[in-house]
């Protein structure tokens, strides 16, 4: 995700299952397997933020798309990665002046064919 979302934890879990769509004990099965984060108030109580209620949002386009929950811990942790990536190229470029050229891509495996 590009844009920076809000970080500050807002949502009770009622309100965040009523603007997610996704029941409050789907949201406690993602947290179990790790996929989503709440905070957590000093008495144990969830609280949801703009950030956590985009990952829900995330995690059910690709339900949808006829994943299983292992399948989006895999793609959730691909896509952090590339952003984590992404963000290290351009300091990297940024250090260098910004003058770099960007990298040629490669080709993929069997993508010329005629």
């Amino acid at each position: 995700m590009t844009e920076q979302l809000d970080r500050r934890a807002l949502y009770g879990m009622s309100v965040a299952a009523e603007l997610s769509g996704v029941n409050p004990q789907n949201l406690r099965a993602y947290e179990a397997k790790g996929l989503l984060e709440p905070h957590r108030t000093p008495g144990g109580t969830r609280r949801y933020s703009d950030r956590d209620l985009a990952r829900v949002d995330r995690i059910s386009r690709l339900l949808e798309a006829g994943l299983n929950l292992k399948g989006i811990e895999h793609v959730l942790a691909l896509e952090a990665e590339t952003e984590r990536l992404r963000s290290e190229l351009a300091a990297l470029r940024a250090r260098a002046g910004g003058d770099a050229p960007p990298a040629p891509r490669r080709r993929r495996h069997g993508s010329d064919r005629a």
